[in-house]
């Protein structure tokens, strides 16, 4: 049974399935201090179902298996690395006065949002692999699907599942997919062989905790999310500190830097079953034609996507901390004019990016005629 459901999950798309007990996992009492020391943020819903999450069978009561999936979302480009090339055997050419102007400032997109949202698009197959489950299972089997959305420790589940192990950045590493994968669950009553846990194999690497640009990776295995720049642009609704604003860069939703730096990401696989549904739109967005965005046209460009979560107002406060990192003059009456938007979180963080740039133009010897624009 337990074969053939792994075929199952293979034909419908899913790039590894494996399986272990539902019992409570061995590391659940780190969750409970990491929710003591406020660690979660804002995050309260992890707290208030915590209950659930260690211990599976307060989700599904009866649940005897758990199997754990993983779907790749890598491009050709992140598993192919940009190619040297050998110096010109010809003499460099003066730059021409008729240069084309440079493009707008560009945003930056965690990986996995750069698709139609994964919770939709991996609904579908769960809900055939769960029904081959019951079906199988014979009468009496129950089943429940999840999808990066149950009260559920899915990455303790998956290592002890051998799927792969955690990492020193606190996110699961595959021997087989490196890092570049999302997790889903489906819990049932049917008792299946479970798979040989997987350990730890980060040996002395540290490049995820050197590459982290907030140190939010405070110590190996444990995160700090109140430092995390994904909190800071995905699940933090109200001003993001001054201290990290700089450190955001040009990211506008999430932050990959610490998975980017794992070694295990040259066995990656490219994307199959999101493939079809990439948004290149989403690589590097045009960071002023957001900020042009109101309510109906935010909803229109992001409706399918992991970024609708944020709301327009708090992706249009991360665009203005992302402009005003850039520097970029050219965005100063944007900027002006999103000082006086209607959400006061906005207007705000487009305050603070206007005397960013103002205050770079000075340190440069730039004059700020520019200031005009505001009004």
């Amino acid at each position: 049974m337990k074969a053939a459901l792994q075929q199952r999950a293979r034909e419908l798309g899913f790039d590894l399935c494996h399986v272990t007990t539902a019992a409570p996992p061995a590391s659940a009492p780190h969750l409970t201090r990491w929710l003591d020391t406020g660690q979660h943020g804002e995050m309260t819903w992890l707290a208030r179902n915590a209950h659930k999450r260690i211990d599976p069978a307060q989700i599904l009561p009866g649940a005897r298996s758990i199997l754990c999936l993983a779907t790749t979302y890598a491009t050709p480009t992140d598993l192919t690395p940009a190619p040297s090339l050998p110096p010109s055997p010809y003499p460099s050419v003066p730059p021409s006065p008729s240069l084309p102007v440079p493009p707008s400032p560009r945003g930056a997109i965690a990986r996995y949002a750069r698709y139609t949202d994964y919770h939709d698009l991996l609904a579908a197959p769960l809900r055939q692999l769960t029904a081959y489950l019951d079906h199988l299972g014979g009468p009496g089997t129950r089943s429940l699907w999840y999808v990066d959305t149950g009260p559920i420790l899915e990455r303790d589940l998956a290592q002890r599942a051998g799927l792969g192990f955690i990492g020193k950045h606190t996110n699961l590493i595959s021997r087989s997919l490196g890092n570049w994968f999302l997790l889903a669950e489906i819990l049932t009553t049917r008792e299946l062989e479970p798979d040989t846990p997987e350990k730890n194999r980060c040996g002395t690497c540290t490049r995820c905790l050197t590459a982290c640009p907030t140190q939010a990776i405070t110590a190996p295995f444990q995160l700090d999310a109140r430092r995390c720049l994904s909190y800071h642009t995905i699940e933090l609704k109200g001003p993001i500190p001054l201290e990290f604003r700089r450190a955001l860069g040009n990211r506008i939703y999430g932050c990959d830097d610490c998975l980017a730096a794992c070694p295990w990401n040259r066995f990656a696989r490219a994307a199959t079953l999101l493939r079809p549904h990439a948004r290149p739109d989403l690589a590097t967005p045009d960071l002023l034609e957001l900020l042009a965005l109101d309510a109906p046209g935010f909803k229109k460009r992001f409706a399918d996507t992991p970024i609708l979560r944020t709301k327009r107002r708090g992706l249009l406060r991360n665009v203005c901390v992302a402009l005003g990192n850039t520097g970029d003059p050219r965005a100063l009456p944007a900027l002006a004019r999103a000082t006086t938007d209607p959400e006061p979180l906005i207007a705000e963080h487009a305050t603070w990016a206007i005397a960013e740039i103002e205050n770079r133009g000075r340190s440069a010897g730039v004059p700020p005629a520019h200031t005009a624009c505001r009004t």
